[in-house]
């Protein structure tokens, strides 16, 4: 690898607390990188909704490294129509895998004037980077790990970050994101979630780990795992001490996770809402005030899923970068999540759809958005405590289903428990209630009936997986 020395001109590299304040503006509020999610219809979505910083999706740097006559760049990082890393796509951190310094260089060179960092994946669990040996399967070769970092801390103009999981010990945990600082990172992300930890077995981030690799590092870092609600948010920047919070999934379930809730009462929060076109919706428009406890479901916004999947289809249908249908497909699924199991056409139509219209995705949204004020409708003379629920499996509140909200997967011991208790009630209803039997049915069929991830649907619909299976690589 041959490596230029910086031109004396150039200006200071700033690090640390100091970039962390004057490039990126002291940022709270974070969107993860994201495969196939946090494309930059989603990253502008997000801004308008609360997010401070946002990273692109994760680009293999040996592919793009290598694909200078391939259109995989430009459908990774599309530089050509001036968006992507443009005056409205910043601060942005743009994230790689990597296990060689020369193709990380390289490619991180290539994007260097279009971001304000480069990050490195660390952490990604899926069976994908262990195959291609990245993300959180690198974690054991802390010298090559080294040189990846060290290589782009000496030879970019601009900073490099870190993104990794937690070690089973507090004490290795520690360690490692001391070695990453030594290695040249100036912020690191640490998700609180071992490697062993994701899909139906993520269970809860470790928030302790966090605090103490917090207390050992003398640069940010961002906290990731367990933010649900916006009123997560405060409580584990109290429990782990971090600079900021990166939310994954759980700001795909509600992409205003990180806006505050509109100083409104529950009437208007349940009135629907204007019809509006696929071309003027202006929801985040309005200018969020500070909540009111009594008056809101939770301290953070939760708007119409529909309403917000327009407006991510309006942000896709104006803007010059192309968006990939199944990045499109991923976050209706997940947008809309909690009405798809009452709607099963809608959810079907979603499925079988494919690019590269835009008109079949609108429809689908506009239909559910009719649906749902016709339901918010019905419910407008309910109390806050009758529309809200909780789950069986996981002990979470459940808000009416046309808003937007979280969803976590039950650990498999908790459907088991929840299938339990159902099949000894249906047992007693037999004998003791057989006027409740048709509660017992619906209550299990509420749990059969659980709306489809996005992995789930190439079973229903028999469409390729390749269009709708996206693990978020987070």
């Amino acid at each position: 690898m041959t490596v230029t020395q910086a031109p004396a001109s150039r200006p200071r590299k700033l690090q640390g607390y100091e970039f962390y304040r004057e490039i990126l503006g002291s940022p709270k509020y974070v969107v993860a990188p994201m495969v196939d999610q946090s494309e930059l219809a989603w990253r502008r979505l997000s801004r308008r909704y609360g997010a401070q910083l946002v990273y692109t999706p994760m680009i293999n740097a040996k592919m793009f490294a290598e694909a200078t006559r391939s259109p995989y760049r430009e459908q990774n990082f599309n530089t050509a129509n001036g968006e992507e890393g443009g005056p409205e796509d910043r601060p942005l951190i743009i994230q790689f895998c990597a296990n060689s310094p020369d193709q990380l260089l390289t490619s991180a060179k290539a994007l260097e004037p279009h971001c304000d960092a480069i990050d490195l994946n660390l952490g990604c669990p899926q069976d994908i980077a262990k195959k291609g040996r990245y993300g959180s399967f690198l974690q054991d070769e802390w010298e090559l790990i080294y040189k990846l970092i060290n290589t782009l801390h000496e030879n970019l103009s601009i900073p490099v970050t870190a993104k990794f999981r937690v070690f089973p010990t507090v004490e290795k945990t520690v360690e490692y994101a001391k070695m990453l600082e030594r290695a040249g990172a100036q912020i690191i992300t640490c998700h609180g979630r071992l490697r062993e930890q994701r899909g139906h077995r993520s269970g809860l981030a470790d928030w302790a780990k966090i605090r103490a690799v917090k207390e050992a590092v003398s640069i940010p870092v961002f906290a990731n795992g367990n933010i649900l609600y916006h009123s997560d948010i405060e409580r584990c920047l109290a429990e782990t001490g971090a600079d900021a919070v990166m939310s994954a999934e759980g700001q795909l379930y509600n992409a205003a996770l990180f806006a505050p809730a509109l100083l409104s009462a529950p009437s208007e929060l349940l009135a629907p809402t204007t019809n509006s076109s696929s071309s003027n919706h202006s929801s985040s428009s309005q200018s969020p005030s500070p909540p009111s406890p009594s008056d809101t479901f939770d301290t953070g916004l939760h708007p119409r899923h529909a309403d917000l999947a327009l407006e991510y289809l309006s942000i896709v249908q104006v803007q010059k970068t192309p968006t990939n249908s199944s990045a499109i497909k991923g976050h209706l699924f997940k947008l809309m999540r909690p009405a798809l199991a009452r709607e099963p056409d809608l959810r079907d139509k979603l499925g079988r759809t494919r690019g590269p219209s835009l008109e079949p995705f609108f429809e689908v949204a506009e239909e559910m958005k009719r649906r749902m004020d016709r339901d918010a409708e019905a419910a407008a003379e309910k109390s806050v405590a009758e529309l809200i629920t909780y789950d069986k499996a996981t002990g979470l509140k459940v808000l009416p289903h046309w808003l937007a909200q979280p969803y976590f997967r039950p650990l498999p011991e908790q459907r088991e428990v929840v299938a339990e208790d159902d099949a000894s009630q249906a047992t007693s209803v037999q004998t003791a209630d057989p006027d409740a039997e048709e509660d017992s049915l619906a209550c299990k069929r509420l749990l059969s009936n659980r709306t489809p991830e996005p992995e789930d649907e190439p079973k229903r619909a028999k469409l390729s997986s390749s269009s709708t299976a996206i693990p978020v690589c987070a």
